[in-house]
């Protein structure tokens, strides 16, 4: 099976992690938490989505807990955010590029590297699916709120198309590097279309609105 080349891979988890990281830093920071708590969030964010990956493949122990360069690039993040907020929220629109990003190698990664385990297609869909927005639910539900891929622009819905995808193209014997940087690609280019656009996945009618 083709997989991505190991140090191209790492090269993308780091920038993936770093600002996944950011985004945890701020909501801690937002929160009003302490050092501790901004680490603690930034690693959340950023990590969390790779360990659940790791353990639903029963590849242990996770690489977010056990590769001193992941989490020396969470707390380098996370330090940043303590230390110059203001300036990151400036910069927001950057890191939610750099989010986009993240999401798209994570959750095509994550699918090939479930399949790399022999799990079967739709799970390795779902691993994807997970280690693209398990970071960020986690972070959300630490600092005490409904997680942001539940109500903000459309997040899980193109990580999980990405994740088809890819598993697609493997089922079908077609995978090459090609086919792996399209899906990236679409699955950064929905993200980002969606938070330009404010487009978010179909809500249920409030209850004044119901006939």
């Amino acid at each position: 099976m083709l997989t991505l080349d190991t140090h191209l891979q790492l090269a993308l988890d780091l920038v993936g992690v770093f600002a996944f990281a950011l985004s945890g830093g701020l909501v801690a920071v937002k929160k009003g938490l302490d050092l501790f708590g901004v680490l603690v969030l930034a690693a959340a964010a950023a990590l969390g989505g790779g360990v659940m990956r790791d353990v639903l493949i029963g590849d242990t122990p996770p690489v977010g807990i056990s590769d001193w360069r992941l989490l020396g690039m969470a707390v380098l993040a996370g330090l940043i955010t303590f230390l110059f907020h203001p300036g990151v929220e400036h910069i927001s629109r950057v890191v939610r590029v750099l989010d986009a990003a993240g999401l798209a190698v994570f959750a095509i990664g994550g699918s090939l590297k479930a399949l790399g385990a022999g799990v079967d297609p739709v799970a390795a869909v779902l691993v994807g699916g997970i280690t693209a927005v398990g970071g960020g639910m986690v972070r959300d539900v630490l600092a005490g709120q409904v997680p942001e891929v539940l109500r903000r622009e459309l997040y899980a819905l193109p990580a999980l198309l990405g994740s088809t995808l890819i598993v697609a193209a493997h089922h079908w014997d077609v995978m090459s590097f090609g086919v792996i940087w399209v899906c990236v690609a679409l699955v950064f280019g929905i993200r980002m279309g969606a938070v330009i656009l404010d487009v978010h996945a179909p809500r249920p009618l409030r209850t004044g609105d119901l006939p």
